[in-house]
């Protein structure tokens, strides 16, 4: 059932669901007071969680819907334009924030300075309107633009881990100079295209594309864009930036970007790949074929190898990270309805699962200051809520029945059985096996290895252990009930498939609407 806003609510939805975090950022710190900056930020992130829901609820019949910025149309004017692809983005986007923000309330007190409290609200504030801006807008340089803005706020967000771990100033360096290359080659491309059809908004970019499939200054443009958005998405072996982000930023963060930020680059690929250039290039097959299939595989294995040798619980997850970014990867190869579902299925389970278990081992280190293994013996016993979050996370990253990790690999394989190809099948579930060995490694050390006689330990506060199992039991939920994200994710397939972003079909919204 369709849910129910105010008129002038809804007409809006599209512009508010941006909006309402942008202005957020500023009044985080306008004031300085923390507990201020915290609630407009919590509150803004549930707003924009309900506006995307209103989103999703009127694309899940196959609808797209078209906002027109200032009432200017397009091509001329900005648009914001929504389907089930990037409705189900947004959705994802803002259920993590307006979950994470209530764990990083109490989380930043032991791993950012309390002067710096207003400066992270306002800068998680801005990565979220940039994710939220690149998921929803119609515009290809408005996506490098709303690109930029969250890319430049997670550079300081990750530098607020230095406070405790001055490893985070080099992590968020190394981050701002690939992810700076990644935007130039992605700007790059936009300007090629632009030089050849004269047109930035996607839709128009889709139908003055046609016929132009020879046309060498395009290839060109969709090369830069593929190795730009493959650093922002940190697909293998373009990835080095990710493991140290990951580890070194503060927790919260930490979870955030795992669960969002690779989803949203990946959706990027997908709407350039299937919405603006299409199937019917032959080149966008042989990419996909030839480059992007053999590098998911590898990262699949070398990734989720890399995994089983780490001692910091956070960098385990972040190659496993890398791992499932293969995942997904490989469906999009696959170039049928099935795969490429299960692309979108796993973007939103995989974002529930590792958010759960970023959460947890964020609850942690908040007990005991540390991410490494050897520290967590005997934890099993002294945080039992906070381990068993981590049993569950972990048995959906291996893909267990009745885990939403499960679902993911059960549709993948299925697209595979589709194309005939039996060997993939073979390789995703070996690789899931592996996943086995360093899930393995952390129960063991949590539940098998005794606690060190000194350890004071205890269970981690209800502001962090809600949050955490919120996303763990979701992670049940959506492996025993995913009708919702498999019908979203195989109505996007199917527009994506053909082309699609709605045409001139599109529903418009806002004043335009109702004239």
């Amino acid at each position: 059932m369709p849910l129910l806003l105010p008129e002038a609510l809804a007409d809006h939805a599209p512009m508010l669901a941006v909006l309402v975090p942008l202005l957020a950022a500023p009044l985080a710190m306008l004031f300085g007071n923390r507990a201020f900056a915290y609630g407009i930020s919590f509150a803004a992130s549930v707003a924009s969680f309900i506006f995307s829901m209103f989103l999703l609820a009127r694309v899940m019949d196959g609808s797209v819907l078209s906002y027109h910025l200032g009432g200017w149309a397009p091509p001329l004017g900005i648009e914001y334009r929504v389907d089930a692809a990037n409705a189900l983005v947004l959705l994802i986007v803002s259920a993590i924030s307006a979950v994470v923000l209530p764990f990083a309330r109490t989380s930043i007190e032991t791993e950012i300075a309390e002067r710096h409290h207003t400066l992270f609200y306002a800068c998680y504030m801005l990565c979220f309107t940039g994710l939220m801006g690149v998921a929803i807008t119609g515009d290809a340089f408005n996506v490098f633009v709303f690109l930029e803005v969250s890319s430049l706020s997670t550079y300081v967000l990750v530098a607020l881990g230095a406070e405790k771990d001055r490893r985070a100033l080099s992590a968020a360096y190394d981050y701002l100079i690939l992810g700076t290359i990644g935007a130039t080659f992605f700007v790059i491309g936009l300007g090629l295209i632009y030089m050849t059809t004269g047109t930035l908004n996607m839709a128009d970019l889709a139908q003055r594309l046609t016929g132009l499939e020879s046309n060498r200054t395009l290839r060109s443009g969709f090369a830069f864009i593929v190795v730009g958005m493959g650093l922002k998405m940190a697909i293998y072996p373009l990835h080095r930036w990710l493991p140290s982000a990951y580890t070194y930023a503060p927790s919260a963060v930490s979870a955030f970007l795992a669960a969002t930020a690779t989803k949203v680059a990946i959706y990027v690929v997908l709407r350039f790949m299937f919405s603006v250039y299409s199937a019917k290039f032959g080149f966008e097959r042989d990419t996909l074929q030839l480059i992007i299939f053999p590098f998911a595989i590898i990262a699949m294995f070398a990734a989720s190898i890399v995994a089983c040798y780490q001692i910091n619980l956070k960098r385990m997850l972040a190659y496993s990270s890398i791992a499932q970014i293969g995942y997904m990867l490989l469906g999009v190869s696959m170039l049928n309805v099935t795969g490429l579902s299960a692309t979108l299925v796993h973007l939103f389970n995989h974002a529930v699962t590792k958010g759960a278990l970023f959460l947890a081992v964020g609850a942690i280190v908040y007990r005991t200051g540390s991410a490494l293994l050897p520290h967590m013996a005997g934890l099993g016993r002294k945080m039992p809520w906070t381990s068993a979050a981590i049993v569950i996370g972990g048995l959906s990253l291996i893909g267990i029945p009745s885990t939403a990790g499960f679902v993911s690999k059960w549709v993948l394989i299925a697209g595979a059985f589709e194309r005939d190809a039996w060997p993939v099948a073979v390789l995703i579930v070996a690789s899931s096996l592996i996943a086995v060995v360093y899930v393995w490694r952390v129960l063991e050390v949590l539940y098998l290895q005794p606690a060190p006689a000194n350890s004071t330990a205890t269970e981690a506060p209800l502001g962090l252990l809600i949050p955490t199992w919120i996303l763990a039991l979701a992670s049940i939920w959506f492996g025993l009930d995913a009708d919702l994200t498999v019908s979203v994710s195989r109505t996007a397939a199917e527009a994506l498939l053909n082309g699609g972003f709605g045409g001139d079909a599109a529903i418009i919204m806002g004043v335009e609407g109702r004239k």
